[in-house]
């Protein structure tokens, strides 16, 4: 990619990529970990709620703390240092600034600030992925008229699963289907953050040592995670939702192919090209193996007999027949890895990921049985999880993203594991993110369907 020797020119020429950082949570912090140590970029501001936590989070990854001490963004450019406020408009305004990453994990937030961004100027890596899942495309259709850069965050899942899905496309292999794994039993479902970390693997003091938000995770426990990235990925690959639902079909890495292909061959699937997510647990609760939980695949299949005499050559994971194979990253680190994203954007003027497609759709679900009056608490919360649906049969039933559903009152009763639509909810329709929303269901209606 030659991305570090284009850096270390950039650092030579004293013209670094200049950033700015909104959220110092616990992706930030990882990504604030790594920066001082990558050439050629400078971030030159954070911008947090609580200008005090961001400093904590500066601490606990090591910064020295005269490092983050400018008074000003200004000052921050002139002295090499980095700026930390809490008007995220200041920052997305300041002409000194070349790329936003949006860290929040608020996706209500995220919409205004990624528009914000555009406004400015500026390129945006957009980290909350909640917020790309039911309004990505319509970013980045605004980010591209106003001749700005929209991407997904390289390190997180969906972001990796794109450059998979790009190499097999390029190498010219058909897809069978890509995701992600996820340890996942169909109990996770009614997780809430009281009960995450029983789950998880971790003490509730790790977690605490950590900066772990048990809603964050608890998001991906509950499955709503998976359907959000699965989402992401769907939309930005065209690659299309599968019929009944994400399968978090049981797999080890070397069974993937053998699983994620037609039922009539024995696997899982209605139709070939869909996302879809791998569980590192059996039914029982036992581990599969060499599992995927933290990784990403994708699955493709070979056209003719020499391909497939490539592959058993090549010794290389098949189903049965020899005729699915996976390639694979066992690992994402998040934002340890965020850097490439500003590489690739500041560099190249190149996404890790962006949607290019309405395919799929987040879902609203009810966790529990609800009652009219109650207040929706979004993704990871006591109220709903998400389930991955085709864009085309969330707009004909009227569906209510998963991202917007948040501090909503409900109208009427909602039962368990029903999907809510907008006719169950009170919303503020002068909200940005719900006319964001609105406006890409106009424009994508008729691709959608």
């Amino acid at each position: 990619m030659n991305f570090h020797l284009q850096l270390l020119q950039r650092a030579e020429q004293g013209k670094p990529l200049r950033v700015g950082l909104i959220g110092a949570g616990k992706f930030g912090s990882m990504y604030l970990a790594q920066v001082p140590r990558t050439p050629g970029v400078h971030l030159a501001a954070i911008a947090d709620l609580s200008p005090a936590n961001a400093h904590a989070a500066l601490a606990r990854v090591h910064w020295e703390p005269e490092r983050a001490q400018a008074a000003s963004i200004d000052e921050a450019l002139r002295s090499g240092t980095t700026h930390v406020g809490d008007d995220w408009q200041v920052l997305v305004a300041h002409p000194g600034i070349d790329i936003v990453i949006e860290c929040t994990g608020n996706p209500i937030a995220a919409v205004d600030h990624c528009l914000g961004a555009f406004g400015h100027g500026k390129h945006v890596i957009n980290v909350t992925v909640e917020a790309d899942a039911f309004c990505g495309p319509l970013l980045a259709h605004r980010a591209r008229q106003a001749g700005v850069v929209y991407s997904l965050a390289y390190g997180d899942q969906p972001g990796l699963a794109c450059e998979l899905v790009d190499w097999a496309r390029t190498c010219g292999f058909p897809i069978v289907a890509a995701g992600r794994g996820h340890k996942w039993l169909p109990q996770f479902r009614e997780s809430t953050p009281d009960t995450v970390w029983d789950h998880w693997g971790v003490t509730a003091e790790q977690a605490r040592i950590g900066g772990m938000n048990p809603k964050m995770f608890n998001a991906f426990l509950d499955g709503s995670k998976p359907a959000i990235e699965s989402t992401a990925i769907a939309n930005a690959t065209g690659l299309l939702a599968p019929d009944e639902g994400l399968s978090f079909a049981p797999a080890s890495v070397e069974h993937i192919p053998t699983v994620m292909r037609l039922r009539a061959d024995g696997g899982v699937l209605s139709k070939k090209g869909v996302v879809d997510v791998v569980s590192s647990l059996k039914t029982d609760g036992s581990s599969v193996g060499y599992d995927i939980r933290k990784g990403v695949w994708v699955c493709v299949e070979a056209p003719n007999e020499y391909i497939r005499r490539c592959f058993k050559e090549y010794q290389v994971f098949t189903d049965p027949n020899g005729q699915c194979m996976v390639q694979y990253k066992k690992w994402h680190l998040i934002g340890l890895e965020l850097g490439i994203s500003v590489a690739s954007v500041g560099l190249r003027g190149e996404p890790t990921g962006v949607a290019r497609h309405f395919n799929a759709d987040v879902v609203a679900t009810a966790k529990r049985d609800l009652k009219p009056g109650e207040l929706l608490d979004g993704e990871g919360g006591y109220t709903v999880f998400g389930k991955i649906s085709s864009a085309r049969e969330s707009l004909r039933r009227g569906c209510l993203p998963l991202g917007l559903a948040h501090h909503l009152k409900l109208r009427r009763p909602v039962a368990k594991d029903q999907s809510l639509t907008w006719d169950d909810i009170e919303i503020d329709r002068n909200l940005s993110a719900f006319k964001l929303r609105q406006e890409m269901e106009s424009l994508f209606a008729q691709s959608a369907a």
